[in-house]
């Protein structure tokens, strides 16, 4: 086991840890309320946003950009919105964090080599989603054409597309950004974009991402603060050099603005929160077993 594969796990085992003695305390205050009160959880659950974009961009760590002069954008959003200041990926490289996101597995992906289209049937974000009755789509930057299963095709690459992965997930529902609508209201309940190998730091800058993130997301940003919406700005990986702790920002009119969590989250908790905000009753793989971000919502 790796590392952070390591470190993952021993920090799962200690949130777990301590969800059971919470839940045991909190079960304890539900008896008691329940003899002659109400029980006020609701304030600490996930809300359910109208819509949701999810943006990953690539391998820099936390303090590459949070705090860095080269993100001015990504860092209005973080004090706009909430700031995930221990948020870890689950390992190196690139394509197993993604699928880790996608569906609570690395499904046995190691490396950033081309897999075969379709290989996999288990759960996911989508499959779920879809199952639900609720709408999904990804908005994939230089994606060839709308549901092309293409590996690689100038700056566009699949290993940062998990979708293809899996049978479940129709291949219609990867569109390219330029279908990305302008009307908001027509975007799907839930969606993925994703840069392409330039625009996401991997090959270019951090200016360049943070550029291309408030050029293209940044209208959608300020929409949401008024419509119920949230933009998930996060990282596959870190750059291997701080312990894979990556920056995340959440930010629209559920958030409280300028909020932090100092919580040790990863990928699998942001699944289960992203599960949990679209009111699914199904967790894809280790999504079961993890915590759902708080103390972020607004009330």
């Amino acid at each position: 086991m790796s590392g952070s594969s390591a470190r993952s796990a021993l920090l799962r085992r200690a949130r777990t840890t301590v969800a059971s003695a919470t839940a045991f305390t909190a079960a304890a205050v539900g008896l008691w309320t329940g003899l002659g009160g109400t029980s006020a959880h609701a304030a600490s659950a996930v809300p359910t946003p109208d819509h949701v974009i999810v943006v990953v961009f690539e391998n820099h760590a936390y303090s590459q950009v949070i705090g860095s002069s080269s993100a001015p954008y990504i860092n209005s959003l973080a004090s706009g919105g909430a700031n995930l200041t221990q948020m870890y990926a689950e390992t190196h490289p690139s394509q197993p964090n993604y699928f880790a996101l996608f569906s609570g597995s690395t499904q046995g992906i190691t490396d950033d080599s081309c897999y075969t289209a379709g290989f996999s049937s288990a759960a996911n974000l989508a499959s779920e989603q879809l199952a639900a009755g609720r709408t999904w789509a990804s908005y994939n930057e230089t994606l060839p054409s709308q549901g092309s299963t293409t590996c690689s095709s100038g700056n566009y690459a699949r290993k940062h597309n998990p979708w293809f992965g899996f049978s479940n997930v129709p291949t219609s529902t990867a569109k390219t950004f330029a279908q990305f609508p302008t009307d908001y209201t027509t975007l799907p309940q839930l969606s993925f974009v994703t840069p392409n190998l330039c625009s996401d730091m991997h090959d270019c800058s951090v200016s360049t991402g943070d550029t291309w993130l408030k050029n293209n997301l940044g209208a959608y940003a300020t929409w949401a603060k008024t419509h119920n919406s949230l933009l998930v700005v996060t990282m596959d990986e870190d750059n291997r050099l701080a312990g894979n702790r990556i920056p995340t920002v959440l930010y629209g009119q559920p958030v409280t603005a300028g909020s932090t969590s100092a919580t040790t989250y990863d990928h699998y908790d942001l699944l289960r929160t992203l599960e949990d905000g679209q009111g699914l009753s199904a967790h894809a793989g280790n999504a079961a077993s993890a915590s759902d971000i708080t103390g972020i919502w607004a009330s």
